[in-house]
């Protein structure tokens, strides 16, 4: 098995409120990894502290998140900027307020290309097009980088956020709840788009959401958050198998049995033994 993208070793929290206690995962090249979890686990304090940025909200982590064998918890702030959105890069929740409403969708894809490329506009135009193309917006449609987000669909909003966080060839994606403000017919593009980065670029995707259901389509291991702590990691195929009462809770709320999501997800062989 290739070496680990990313080893996480994790204390987190708030003052004297700890959210996040001895939490410990690896997520290796084009493994995409399921954090599940009720509302209130701890999802969104991991996703920011994971990029170094919970003391922007006023928390602190403390332990190691190592990318290539660099603790990025440790390192001065300049250094830690130059790894987010050029190793490690945020897929936010919310594409109608992570985006700024007041900035046309061009000019936050060239404020990103600053943030990390020193190459000039016609690398920047080209890479934006392959972009664009990649998570099927119109490249071709020179109007389209003149409108605002209000101007644009949720489900165009949300491609828009995963290509900013594509725009430099991350290694490491984290998504924290990219489907929870979609239809489902956007969720299933989203999901479909997101299963495809892991497979065809080798990217690690650290996929985080209360939806088991979007976790077992693209997820290869599920790690459940249960009041801060990792109450069970086990492979997706394997989730019939679960004993932890955060697990069995999640399970339960599916609307359709989980071997059929299992069988649609690709572990029909499983799936099959479990009728």
């Amino acid at each position: 098995m290739r070496p680990p993208l990313m080893q996480v070793r994790l204390n987190a929290g708030f003052g004297k409120r700890p959210v996040l206690t001895n939490l410990e995962f690896d997520l290796c090249p084009g493994e995409a990894l399921g954090l599940a979890g009720a509302s209130g686990a701890g999802k969104t304090t991991l996703a920011m502290a994971l990029l170094g940025l919970l003391p922007w909200r006023g928390g602190e982590a403390s332990g190691e998140v190592l990318i290539n064998g660099v603790n990025l918890l440790a390192l001065p702030a300049a250094e830690a900027r130059r790894l987010r959105g050029n190793v490690i890069a945020l897929v936010p929740q919310s594409p109608m307020t992570a985006l700024n409403p007041a900035l046309s969708l061009g000019a936050h894809f060239q404020a990103a290309w600053r943030a990390h490329a020193s190459a000039g506009r016609a690398d920047f135009d080209l890479r934006l097009r392959e972009l664009l193309d990649e998570v099927q917006l119109p490249a071709e449609d020179a109007g389209f980088l003149r409108r605002k987000p209000p101007q644009i669909s949720v489900g165009q909003a949300q491609r828009v956020l995963i290509a900013l966080a594509l725009l430099h060839h991350p290694g490491i994606l984290i998504a924290d709840e990219p489907t929870s403000a979609l239809d489902p017919v956007t969720q299933a593009e989203i999901v479909r788009l997101l299963r495809q980065l892991t497979r065809d670029r080798g990217v690690g995707l650290l996929y985080i959401s209360h939806d088991l259901m979007s976790v077992l389509q693209i997820c290869h291991r599920i790690a459940v958050l249960d009041a801060g702590a990792i109450a069970e990691t086990l492979p997706a195929a394997q989730l019939p198998l679960a004993r932890h009462p955060a697990t069995l809770s999640l399970i339960g709320a599916l609307p359709v049995p989980v071997a059929t999501l299992l069988a649609h997800a690709g572990c029909s062989n499983l799936a099959a033994t479990l009728r």
